[in-house]
């Protein structure tokens, strides 16, 4: 059996780790490797290798740096399909989906490479007394990340290039449950240059998370998943004085006004709400009808959900794979049965969707609920699935209402013809991320990642410009040269003069 290693100083290892885990392809249920689980002697070596690469590496100029991030790109760009297979055979997500996700990790490459201008500071010159003033953006140290299943490669790209452009070594803790995508990561590392040391991967559940909260030689924490763990690991890591940037989940909101066009309203939620089989922290979950656009939405949705073609996520036909395992998709068809329970009603049963030729895959149909409610579970709570619940409100007041109430604020979007419309809403909705007719509004990699409330906790969004503050400290120098000094005490701040 194939055994899924850690990284640690430029090296694949074992470190004679006993604790393992199966992986999954979840299309056909096999297990097709297993993972060491490591935990404090890993961390603590990885550790070890990260702080002595940091002497060197922090005082490498940003330009080589940006050289290796370079290369690191071309390598990316000749393996894209490979990666995308890896993501594709261990998550279970459509093949050209993951081709997407590994496009969207490498803009974030792009922009790191841009480090000898990101990390350009200002200067002042004679701020007062022949003084001259500037700033410099010093990396952290050693940082760590945190990453969750549903995108193995994007989300760890979020994290890496800013942490290395900026001067820091890194850990990245993947996910146990799709973990392959990471060491291919550090293998491409390597050959683009990358000193060993700099970047590792120990492979682990939460005892792995917890050896890396409690070094005290982590200076920061990067984490994507639920919010319950976000939480946990933001309160664990500031605790111990660590810099920690932790994005929980969501239940994002798509709202359909009268005006829209119902074409392209369909369409959208159709591939935001069932695309990765909803296994996505942007997904829409929930699609607000507005007024009289609600029966012919919701009997557009009906067909389109009933007929999607779900399979393997290697065929070219399948619009949507599998679920991530058989735990998650117990855990999906729970909520669909809590739904029903509840009194919402039930279009579209995902349960009952069996694909022949994978019965032992992890695989669920497309579910649709109608007359969901603010109180009910599977509107409250975050699914993770391709579960889609509309809720039916009055008017834009009635819906930005629902919205703001929601305890999560990550992603939203709306539908419109009018311009008047969208400015109002993307004013007065509390949520990080606003999408205007845009089904799914990621930001590119030059501007972050993040939303509001228990969608996120910390004070930096996730790469771009927010990402750069985050993996660097800032620094005031403020200079004056001896021939320049007044003789005899001075007693006041320095000012213009």
């Amino acid at each position: 059996m194939q055994q899924v290693a850690h990284f640690i100083g430029g090296v694949k290892t074992n470190c004679d780790t006993q604790r393992k885990q199966d992986v999954f392809n979840p299309a056909t249920g096999e297990v097709t490797a297993q993972v060491l689980l490591g935990g404090q002697n890993e961390i603590r070596l990885a550790v070890s290798a990260a702080k002595k690469a940091f002497v060197t590496w922090s005082e490498t100029a940003p330009l080589k740096r940006a050289r290796i991030l370079a290369k690191f790109k071309e390598l990316i760009e000749k393996n894209h399909d490979a990666l995308a297979l890896c993501i594709t055979r261990e998550h279970g997500k459509v093949f050209s989906d993951a081709k997407g996700e590994v496009t969207r990790g490498l803009e974030v490459v792009e922009f790191a490479m841009g480090a000898p201008h990101l990390l350009k500071t200002a200067f002042t010159d004679n701020i007062g007394g022949d003084i001259d003033n500037w700033n410099l953006r010093q990396p952290l140290g050693v940082c760590a990340g945190i990453t969750p299943f549903n995108f193995p490669f994007m989300v760890p790209l979020w994290m890496i290039p800013i942490a290395l452009a900026a001067g820091n070594t890194f850990i990245l803790k993947p996910s146990e449950r799709d973990p392959s995508a990471s060491l291919m990561i550090a293998d491409l590392l390597s050959q683009a240059g990358l000193p060993d040391g700099v970047f590792n991967v120990v492979q682990g559940d939460k005892a792995a998370v917890d050896a890396l909260l409690h070094h005290p030689d982590v200076a920061a924490v990067s984490f994507v998943g639920s919010t319950p763990i976000a939480e946990y690991v933001y309160r664990e890591g500031t605790l111990r004085g660590k810099r920690v940037q932790a994005l929980g989940g969501a239940k994002n909101h798509l709202v359909v006004m009268p005006d829209a066009d119902m074409t392209q309203a369909v369409d959208a939620l159709i591939g935001a709400a069932y695309g990765s089989a909803g296994e996505r922290c942007m997904a829409i979950s929930v699609a607000v009808a507005v007024g009289c656009v609600a029966d012919e939405l919701v009997e557009k949705l009906s067909q389109r959900a009933a007929d999607l073609k779900i399979g393997s996520g290697e065929l070219p036909e399948s619009e949507m794979g599998p679920l991530v395992s058989a735990a998650h998709r117990a855990k999906v068809e729970g909520y669909v049965a809590k739904g029903v329970e509840e009194g919402a009603k039930l279009l579209v049963d995902g349960r009952s969707h069996a694909i022949r030729t994978h019965s032992n895959g992890f695989f669920t149909g497309g579910t649709l609920f109608d007359h969901v409610t603010a109180n009910m579970t599977i509107y409250k709570e975050e699914i993770f699935g391709p579960v889609l619940a509309v809720v039916r409100v009055n008017t834009l007041a009635e819906a930005v209402d629902l919205i703001n109430g929601h305890e999560f604020s990550n992603g939203v979007s709306i539908f419109t013809a009018s311009g008047g419309v969208a400015r109002e809403f993307s004013r007065r909705v509390q949520i990080g991320m606003v999408g205007v007719n845009v089904p799914i509004p990621v930001p590119m990699a030059w501007h972050s990642f993040g939303g509001w409330k228990r969608s996120l906790f910390g004070d930096h969004h996730a790469y771009g410009e927010e990402g750069l503050r985050f993996y660097s400290r800032y620094k005031s120098i403020m200079q004056r040269w001896p021939d320049s000094i007044a003789k005899g005490p001075e007693f006041t701040m320095p000012v213009a003069k």
